[in-house]
């Protein structure tokens, strides 16, 4: 995989972009002692992208839904730590990642669905 693949692929562009701030944002949540989420929040945020390049060359259709549940699981993972930082006091602020973080969850549920219906 290389960059200039992931750049013309929406979703796997969308991701990466993601676990870049994703890090960024980390390392300010260490910087503050917040260890504990920065490591769950990197773990998932990192692997949304991970997970999405893997259907690239999904055996078959049911292998490509399959993973993309996957990528789908992680971002919905994501969201729920990034919301504990907003609701958190003393986390720094992540209303960007969240608007991010729901245009992939949105991108990724059309992939699925669109899959699905090709299936059918």
């Amino acid at each position: 995989m290389t960059k200039e693949k992931i750049e013309q692929n929406l979703i796997l562009k969308l991701s990466f972009d993601f676990a870049l701030s994703i890090i960024n944002f980390c390392e300010k949540l260490d910087a503050g002692r917040k260890y504990i989420i920065a490591r769950q929040l990197l773990k998932s945020g990192t692997s949304i992208g991970a997970n999405a390049i893997e259907p690239q060359d999904a055996e078959s259709l049911a292998d490509f839904i399959h993973k993309f549940k996957i990528a789908a699981k992680e971002a919905e993972e994501t969201q729920y730590w990034l919301l504990l930082c907003q609701y958190s006091e003393s986390y720094p602020d992540c209303n960007e990642l969240l608007i991010k973080i729901e245009e992939i969850n949105n991108v990724t549920g059309k992939i699925i669905s669109s899959a699905k219906k090709k299936g059918s």
